[in-house]
């Protein structure tokens, strides 16, 4: 099985430094860009999703390591978020602030939104910091009050909440209402939230739990193709699907986070129910899109997108050991040992500390041009998948 002393020493010795590094200790948060050569912009735009995700990384990194010191640094993020990225007179948080705390993009959206609350019930459960958890509660009740739709949840909006076109969760040439992408990480969200307030006996966690069965049922009724056996992307307001499109990278990723709620949940039938959906999902994406080494990135039309995108590779190592530790089906494991040596000698930076290139072609071979560090590239999915490693049953 896969070597945990190896994705430790990577934690430990390359993703963890690589990003305390990041930390600017004048303005709050942390550096928004550095390029492919190692040059911190340090006065870029700070994406409020990649400082969500820090403070998750270093949180998690915390309780998995029992290292009191990940502490500080989620912190650092945490102070960044409540005193800089919150909105506190029409409430949420902007898209991204000035390098010196400004708010740069005002936009709220559902997807910032639910990275927020994904970061803050991890920093509750990992230091205790009640502000943390109201501020978790009350971006939840901001969802359900301001965003939640009659078939899914609205998107994007202005400061004060009024709707507005989503630019910046549409892609492939349409201009999406709904995405799969938001629904996958809202219910993401909730999960950590509702598993920490069990653990920790808060009361309301009946109303996350709601929420999470009516996601639930809107990826069963709406989001999964049950004919092709896989999820559509981009929807129009009425959860009509507006491009064939096969995200192989999403549909991976879904396959082990759904089954991750389906966990924290804690429910037999559902256990049952969309546990095979979750299964067909990893056949399907083994059958279809994985080489013997790597996962390609997405199918759109019949056209396959080949480029070996950095947080694809991540996602498909743990959906394989998802379905490994399901099914007893060696296959998925030898699967996830392949992906793990591709990772390790195409995608991992020789520069040290390490991270990961952004995209590298089908062979391995560099693609140049490619950031280190901006508004989406972070600890987030690569330092998620060695935590994840490093708590996984399966050995």
């Amino acid at each position: 099985m896969m070597n945990k002393d190896e994705v430790r020493q990577h934690l430990t010795n390359d993703l963890i430094p690589f990003w305390r590094a990041m930390k600017d200790q004048e303005h709050g948060g942390f550096y928004g860009y550095m390029d492919e050569n190692g040059t911190i912009d340090k006065e870029a735009e700070k994406g409020c999703i990649l400082n969500s995700r820090i403070l998750w990384f270093f949180a998690n990194a915390a309780m998995v390591l029992r290292d009191r010191k990940m502490i500080d640094y989620a912190g650092h993020a945490f102070r960044f978020l409540r005193d800089h990225a919150w909105d506190n007179e029409q409430g949420g948080v902007y898209w991204s602030m000035t390098y010196d705390g400004r708010p740069a993009d005002e936009t709220k959206h559902t997807y910032n939104q639910a990275f927020a609350i994904y970061g803050l019930a991890s920093y509750y459960d990992a230091s205790g910091n009640r502000e943390a958890f109201q501020m978790a509660m009350e971006l939840f009740h901001i969802i359900e009050e301001k965003c939640l739709g009659e078939r899914g949840y609205k998107e994007a909006f202005t400061r004060a909440f009024e709707e507005a076109s989503n630019e910046k969760l549409s892609e492939n040439g349409v201009m999406a209402y709904h995405t799969m992408n938001t629904l996958l990480h809202v219910m993401e969200a909730y999960t950590e939230l509702y598993r920490v307030m069990c653990k920790r006996n808060e009361p309301g966690s009946e109303q996350v739990r709601e929420r999470l069965l009516w996601i639930l049922s809107v990826f069963k009724k709406d989001i999964f193709d049950a004919d092709k056996g896989r999820q559509k992307v981009f929807f129009d307001r009425e959860m009509n699907s507006l491009i064939d499109l096969y995200s192989y990278g999403h549909d991976i990723e879904i396959s082990w986070l759904l089954d991750r709620t389906l966990e924290v949940l804690g429910d037999q039938g559902l256990i049952k129910e969309y546990g095979e959906m979750t299964a067909c999902m990893a056949a399907e994406i083994y059958k279809h899109a994985f080489d013997g080494h790597s996962l390609a990135n997405e199918c759109e039309n019949g056209v396959v997108d080949e480029r070996r995108i950095w947080w694809v590779q991540a996602e498909t190592l743990l959906g394989f050991l998802n379905a490994y530790e399901k099914s007893g089906d060696e296959k998925y494991r030898d699967a996830a040992n392949a992906v793990w040596e591709f990772i390790k000698t195409y995608v991992i930076t020789e520069r040290k500390p390490a991270e990961w290139h952004s995209e590298v072609n089908r062979d391995g071979s560099p693609r140049a041009g490619h950031p280190l560090v901006d508004p989406w590239k972070c600890p987030y999915h690569n330092g998620r998948m060695c935590i994840e490693i490093l708590s996984q049953k399966v050995e």
